[in-house]
């Protein structure tokens, strides 16, 4: 059974994120999207926001949906690219959400076998309803490292 308050909250919290992060890529341009700021073990923002696309297709797409999306978590933190392959990214997940979302809450978990995570013992026992809390919680924590970078490396130009 679907409740649409959670329903509702969750799509609106992801959105949100999304559209956030996006504007800070937007905002920091090609020149310095990939730029690693002067912090121990900092991240690009390109690296901070492909990796939450990433997790955002592990979490929704793969364990949710059972799409078996690929998924190479090493590799997000060092990858690079331009604004405008972060904004397609970006725009692929936050077109999905919905339906990861509608899965989550009227299946349930489709896909227990999956790897690709730290936490893929989680996967055993998480009710759809902790996945999804998840996901906003790992949004935000790297919407706040992506502000925070962001703040730097605009810093460093100014």
């Amino acid at each position: 059974m679907v409740n649409p308050p959670l329903r509702a909250a969750v799509e609106v919290l992801v959105e949100e994120n999304l559209a956030a992060m996006r504007a800070i890529v937007v905002e920091l341009g090609d020149e310095r999207v990939n730029a690693v700021p002067d912090l121990p073990g900092a991240n690009s923002p390109y690296a901070i926001v492909f990796h939450c696309t990433e997790m955002l297709k592990f979490w929704c797409g793969s364990v949710i949906g059972g799409e078996r999306i690929p998924r190479d978590r090493a590799a997000e933190f060092t990858a690079t690219g331009s604004v405008a392959a972060l904004e397609s990214a970006i725009d692929d997940v936050a077109a999905r959400v919905d339906d990861w979302v509608h899965i989550a809450l009227t299946e349930g978990v489709r896909d227990r076998e999956v790897s690709g995570s730290t936490r893929t013992s989680d996967i055993a026992d998480a009710t759809p309803e902790w996945i999804l809390l998840h996901v906003i919680r790992e949004l935000s924590q790297h919407l706040g490292q992506l502000e925070l970078s962001r703040d730097i490396l605009v810093d460093d130009v100014g």
